[in-house]
């Protein structure tokens, strides 16, 4: 016994001399690095990269731009079982040391000199942060010292609860996030301030392993490392064992997500990045935390997605069915291997999903989505017109549209789908500030990025009749002038076939108003008053109204032969129910910083582009196009709205746009090519029942706010005037039977 003493004795002197050996040897080491170390007063200033974030006009958030995803708090916002969790776990002794731990520092010396393994360091919380505002994670002496170096300092400077903070600020939590506030978002889609204590120590217990342990990737090792921290707090003294005990029983729920949901209106968000990484560089945009405001109203975004993707989805089916871009065991792949982002949350009802085909037969196939089967019957893909082993095969990679879901036995309904070909874009312009409603560039902004609605010069076709005749009714014609609908031939130039306008139908029906030439968008009469005011006058308005494309002075523009972008046709078209008044788009209110300052602010800038009897007379005109014209079955939403189609030759380009006092809303069908988008897909046919759907949603929520129906504002000087064809509006002084008529 006493010869084991004697051992123990010896042992324990000798690891005294270690001790104090790498004591001494630290000091020493400390004094000769002293000298290279960053400047800690920068921290006086510090600010971590946050979140950018761009808010609709609700103040949800759109989009978001980040190097690090972080939201800052201060030492009040975390909650003290949270403080408790991190410091149990990570640094028991945080409120009591210089910066270092020196006993763990030599206890853990004399355990390598003894050749005693044991997981894990010595790092204090300081030392962490010390590390990662500034050195790197290489494991040498060399860099361990300069951080013992400067966690001295940083706690000499500042107090511990400032040092908690930027700790707590700074730190990464896994997928992509910093920060306590983000990660308490990412894992429980809470603030941090409203942690539990099992939350509290699961967030503590990812600061070590990350994403290795997070209970989106490993489940078990999650419940262990929490475990591991509850115990801690209860060696610590902040809980009871049977507070760790039943915490460590509980499972672990998360409501967050690991990935962020894809942006509601992302090529808008594209267009707002590029502007600000003009204005402020890419650093500004992507680590100074900056509020942008925008106009963009989240329910009109959401359903312009929704019936923007419906329409396009059956244009394109008319066009049939298309053979699987992928399969997977053409590909050597398991069936078990597909595993897409969007299976990360489970489907509902009308979700575009991809799929993976499991098994064919005659009559019907199977499918999987994520944990869900699926038998799709007859009813779901008839629309193909084949049977299902024509088209599929074991392992095919598809898109079906998702029916009734039934989470407990992991089955659904589902029809099959395609990925579109036809493209489409949207646009919604407030008509009397120019703020940008809504904007979608495409029916995928995973496919392409490429924005149809602002970068697409398109033909507009009969979208640009409407600058013909406000010229007309500017220059004294009214909506009962008689226009002449029969064949005229015009000579272009030299060596030039004629000219030879067409309508529509191939027909022609001699003397018709200017409002049915108009209404039922006659080709022959609008090229006749083209010919009539000259065309550079027509441009002269179309110009007053935003126009900035090329216009070239020949009579064929007169029924859309010129291109334009959607977007800038939207706005032109605000000015008939704005009075005559067009305010240019607005995608951006205001720019703020993260400490609340405007950096800019931009308002609705008015230019009066018409008379508004002039705009009034044409809104009446176009009213008339919905109410009994091309676009007669949008008049079946019961609500003031005007509008004119749009289709190119060939049915290249199909267009709506249409207005009700407050919005004006723009659609566009095609294909990124020129070619025909299908058999007689007009204007009316493929764009406007997408319109009428995405109008339709913008007048249900006006309808369930109350109140009457907002009206278009008649100038004073608009009188109605009885008719056969019923009432009729002119301008005073142009009606018949006025004086010099």
């Amino acid at each position: 016994m006493s010869r084991f003493f004697r051992s123990a004795r010896l042992v324990g002197i000798a690891s005294l001399f270690v001790a104090a050996a790498i004591a001494g040897t630290v000091g020493g080491v400390l004094f000769a690095f002293a000298g290279d170390l960053p400047q800690i007063s920068a921290l006086d200033d510090y600010s971590p990269g946050t979140i950018t974030r761009v808010l609709g006009r609700d103040g949800s958030t759109i989009g978001e731009f980040a190097t690090e995803r972080r939201v800052l708090v201060t030492y009040d916002q975390i909650p003290q079982v949270l403080r408790n969790a991190i410091i149990s776990s990570e640094d028991a002794d945080f409120f009591s040391h210089g910066g270092i731990d020196v006993r763990a520092i030599a206890a853990m010396g004399v355990r390598r000199v003894l050749g005693i393994q044991r997981r894990g360091g010595a790092s204090t919380i300081t030392q962490q942060l010390a590390r990662k505002l500034f050195l790197t994670d290489e494991v040498t002496l060399e860099r361990k010292i300069k951080e013992w170096l400067l966690a001295i300092q940083i706690d000499k400077r500042y107090t511990k609860e400032e040092i908690f903070t930027m700790y707590c600020n700074k730190m990464y939590w896994g997928h992509y996030v910093y920060g306590v506030e983000a990660a308490s978002q990412l894992y429980f889609g809470k603030s941090v301030k409203d942690l539990n204590l099992d939350e509290a120590a699961l967030i503590a217990g990812l600061l070590q392993g990350n994403v290795r342990q997070s209970p989106y990737v490993n489940m078990k090792a999650a419940l262990a490392r929490r475990a591991y921290v509850l115990d801690r707090m209860a060696e610590q003294h902040y809980i009871t064992q049977a507070d760790a005990n039943a915490a460590k029983a509980r499972p672990i729920i998360t409501r967050g997500q690991p990935t962020q949901p894809a942006s509601i209106a992302p090529y808008f968000l594209e267009m707002v990045r590029d502007r600000l990484e003009d204005a402020y560089g890419a650093k500004a945009l992507y680590e100074n935390g900056l509020v942008i405001h925008t106009g963009i109203d989240p329910d009109l975004q959401r359903a312009a997605n929704d019936a923007l993707d419906r329409g396009v989805r059956r244009i394109d089916k008319l066009r049939g069915f298309r053979k699987p871009a992928h399969n997977l065991l053409a590909e050597h792949r398991s069936l078990d291997s597909y595993k897409p982002q969007k299976w990360a949350r489970d489907p509902v009802d009308g979700d575009i999903q991809p799929a993976v085909v499991t098994e064919v037969g005659a009559a019907e196939f199977k499918v999987r989505v994520g944990r869900f089967t699926s038998v799709v019957g007859r009813a779901g893909y008839e629309w193909t017109r084949k049977k299902p082993q024509d088209i599929l095969h074991v392992g095919d990679v598809i898109d079906v549209r998702v029916g009734k879901v039934d989470a407990s036995a992991a089955t659904l309904t589902a029809t099959l789908d395609q990925p579109p070909n036809v493209e489409g874009a949207v646009v919604a312009l407030d008509n009397h500030t120019g703020q940008i409603l809504a904007l979608i560039g495409g029916d995928s902004f995973e496919r392409s990025q490429f924005n149809r609605a602002t970068q697409a010069m398109r033909q507009v076709g009969s979208l640009f009749k409407p600058f013909v005749y406000t010229a007309a009714i500017d220059r004294g014609y009214t909506a009962a002038s008689m226009l002449d609908d029969s064949p005229v031939s015009y000579a272009p130039g030299p060596n030039q076939p004629p000219y030879e306008p067409k309508n529509y139908d191939r027909q022609f029906e001699g003397p018709v108003t200017l409002r049915w030439a108009l209404e039922d968008s006659r080709n022959v009469p609008t090229v006749r008053l083209m010919a009539a005011l000259g065309p550079k006058e027509v441009i002269g308005y179309a110009r007053q109204m935003g126009i900035t494309a090329p216009l070239p002075e020949y009579l064929s523009i007169a029924i859309g032969s010129a291109e334009d972008t959607l977007l800038e046709m939207v706005s032109a078209y605000t000015t008939f129910p704005n009075q005559g008044v067009r305010v240019a788009p607005l995608p951006i209110l205001d720019v703020v910083d993260r400490e609340g300052n405007v950096l800019e602010q931009h308002r609705a800038e008015p230019h009066e582009a018409l008379r508004a009897d002039t705009a009034y007379i044409m809104t009446n005109l176009l009213e008339g196009v919905v109410q009994h014209g091309t676009a007669a079955t949008a008049s079946s939403l019961g609500w003031p709205l005007g509008g004119k189609t749009g289709t190119t030759d060939d049915y290249t380009d199909a267009w709506f746009i249409g207005f009700d006092p407050d919005i004006t809303l723009g659609v566009w069908v095609g294909f990124d090519q020129k070619k025909p988008i299908g058999s007689n897909q007009t204007g009316a046919i493929a764009a406007l029942p997408i319109w009428t759907d995405i109008m339709k949603s913008w007048i249900d929520r006006r309808r369930a706010a109350g109140g009457d129906p907002p009206e278009f504002q008649r100038p004073g000087n608009v009188v109605v005037v009885p008719s056969l064809n019923g009432p009729e509006v002119f301008i005073a002084g142009t009606e018949p039977g006025a004086k010099g008529d």
